[in-house]
């Protein structure tokens, strides 16, 4: 019988690959999981129970809170991580999971969220974090290792899956290779369209300096606007120190809070330039628009005056004129919902499926048993 791995680089909170992951199990639930350390409070329930294998990161001290420092550590992790026994590995990977190592015979397909982006991105994200010249140039030094073990590790997978169109194209352009594309799973069942609008904006993301939230909680400050924050971050006390009062801050909310406060807002705003970007999908499941800046996923999900509209700057002045121009459209909530749709996670995993079977003889059987699966 044929053995099945999914690996993710870690499991130390409940964002977006990681929702992925577990879609990608849901689709395989013969797999067994692995990871370099999981934090399995932070995790849903279905993770949690799938009971992950994890290297031996997950004896090192304060992992739930220094997870992200131990960057320099993954890559040792992830390539002793023990998978000769598997015919098929499936990685999802932000960054170090490519680098996994497999048996002579088995297929390793990677689903890539991007290349390690603050890697590749270097410039901008120490410019966000405000780093000294010294600090800096350490850090330089040390990215500089991990992007040499990123391009070799590239080369370990048989087949790449990209999450965008966007992220295919870097991809190509950072190790020579060709990606499927197959968009990110939104559960859109989870949202249901309201009869009733508010009037408040949505953020819905871990509260980080690359994504941008300080344009939206500066916009809706010097406008009056109403704006509700759900999310946690490192960036947070930051963002509470700009706001002003119209601005409300919720942290980590369960997934009904999530959903009526998506069903009933102005709509969501997305400031910050993503691989993808599930969080417009899902509030447009529950028949919202989004503001997006016009880069990244965005570009790829969000049509004007469908589903959302596009500002061209990531400027406060830029989001403002985009905030007036959504208040003065008559939104289609059902037309809205039913673009969602096509992102749904069935159709995900159907592509999934159908991808790995033409790949992997451990999957050869995908489209007859694609129905159990998809129920599991």
């Amino acid at each position: 019988m044929s053995k099945i791995a999914l690996f993710q680089d870690y499991l130390a909170q409940m964002g977006g690959a990681e929702r992925v992951t577990e879609a990608i199990h849901r689709a395989l639930p013969e797999a067994d999981l692995h990871t370099t350390l999981a934090v399995p409070e932070r995790l849903s329930q279905y993770l949690r129970d799938r009971d992950p294998r994890t290297t031996w990161m997950q004896f090192l001290p304060a992992k739930s809170k220094l997870y992200r420092h131990y960057f320099l550590l993954y890559p040792f992790a992830v390539e002793s991580a023990r998978l000769e026994d598997y015919d098929l590995i499936v990685s999802s990977c932000c960054g170090y999971a490519k680098g996994v190592k497999r048996g002579k015979n088995a297929v390793h397909v990677c689903y890539c969220h991007n290349p390690m982006r603050w890697v590749w991105r270097f410039n901008d994200y120490v410019g966000r974090e405000k780093f000294g010249g010294a600090s800096k140039r350490a850090l330089q030094l040390l990215v500089g290792g991990l992007k040499r073990w990123e391009k070799q590790a590239a080369t370990r997978p048989d087949y790449y899956i990209a999450n965008s169109y966007i992220v295919a194209e870097r991809l190509k352009m950072a190790f020579g290779v060709d990606a499927e594309v197959i968009e990110p799973p939104i559960v859109t069942s989870r949202f249901k369209v309201s009869s009733e609008t508010e009037d408040y904006y949505l953020i819905l993301s871990r509260l980080v300096s690359y994504k941008r939230i300080d344009l939206a909680v500066e916009a809706c400050t010097r406008t009056n606007r109403r704006l509700v924050v759900i999310g946690d971050g490192p960036d947070r006390t930051r963002l509470q120190a700009m706001a002003g009062s119209t601005v409300t801050f919720l942290g980590r909310q369960p997934d009904e809070v999530v959903n009526r406060y998506a069903s009933r807002c102005q709509a969501l705003i997305f400031p910050g330039e993503e691989d993808f970007g599930m969080a417009p999908l899902e509030i447009n499941a529950a028949g919202r628009p989004v503001v997006a800046y016009e880069a990244g996923g965005a570009t790829e999900t969000t049509i004007e005056g469908l589903n959302g509209v596009l500002f061209k700057e990531q400027t406060v002045d830029s989001l403002i004129q985009a905030l007036e121009k959504c208040e003065s459209h008559a939104w289609r909530t059902h037309a809205i919902r039913q673009h969602a749709q096509r992102y749904d996670i069935s159709v995900f995993q159907e592509r999934l499926l159908s991808f790995l079977s033409k790949v992997s003889p451990a999957v050869s059987n995908a489209d007859e048993t694609a129905e159990r699966r998809l129920a599991s």
